[in-house]
């Protein structure tokens, strides 16, 4: 047999079962009413639990909140600017310590070659100097950066207004969580848990 007629046969017999309890207990009912008027009381209240319908469950939304700013301040440290961007004053300063320089050394035509070489050579390290002393020249400030968070990306569920039937009477409750289709009542009015 394919295994779609054993679901198909097993579903019937299932409905079968349940439909025969149910005339049994209508049976049940009636023949304990027909045994007097204590014989009711005693068939009315039943020994477990008593279970309502359950009609409808709306859940309870909470909106979001709207989007806001959230700012904080960051330190920014960038390369200073430039003032002398051919480091003339370096190169200036540098030409006329190193002319110095080389005035003290020899005599004649030998003093004017070394204040020549110590200028020209005074001149280039100047020149270096003040570059890597621009280049390392940083100045820091605050800038204060905002950016706009969600409020939490959506609805929120906060609660479940449930409506059930019990007896023929539909009243509503307010739940923290869905109770499925039925819930568990307490002298049909209130519900006490649920009852999946």
């Amino acid at each position: 047999m394919s295994r779609l007629k054993i679901t198909v046969l097993n579903a019937g017999l299932g409905m079968a079962l349940v439909l025969g309890l149910s005339a049994c207990n209508r049976d049940a009912n009636a023949d304990a009413s027909a045994n007097g008027p204590g014989a009711s009381a005693q068939a009315s209240e039943p020994a477990g639990p008593i279970y309502a319908r359950v009609v409808s469950v709306e859940p309870v939304r909470e909106a979001a909140s709207a989007p806001r700013q959230e700012c904080h301040d960051e330190v920014v440290t960038r390369r200073a600017p430039v003032k002398d961007e051919h480091q003339i004053a370096g190169t200036a300063i540098g030409a006329v310590a190193g002319g110095l320089l080389g005035n003290q050394i020899g005599g004649g035509k030998g003093r004017t070659l070394a204040t020549v070489a110590g200028a020209v050579g005074g001149g280039y390290a100047g020149h270096e100097i003040q570059e890597r002393r621009q280049e390392t020249n940083t100045v820091s400030s605050t800038v204060r950066k905002c950016t706009t968070v969600q409020g939490g990306g959506g609805d929120k569920i906060v609660a479940y207004d449930v409506r059930y039937e019990y007896k023929g009477v539909t009243r509503s409750i307010r739940m923290d969580h869905d109770p499925g289709d039925r819930v568990e009542v307490q002298e049909g009015v209130s519900v006490v848990s649920d009852a999946r």
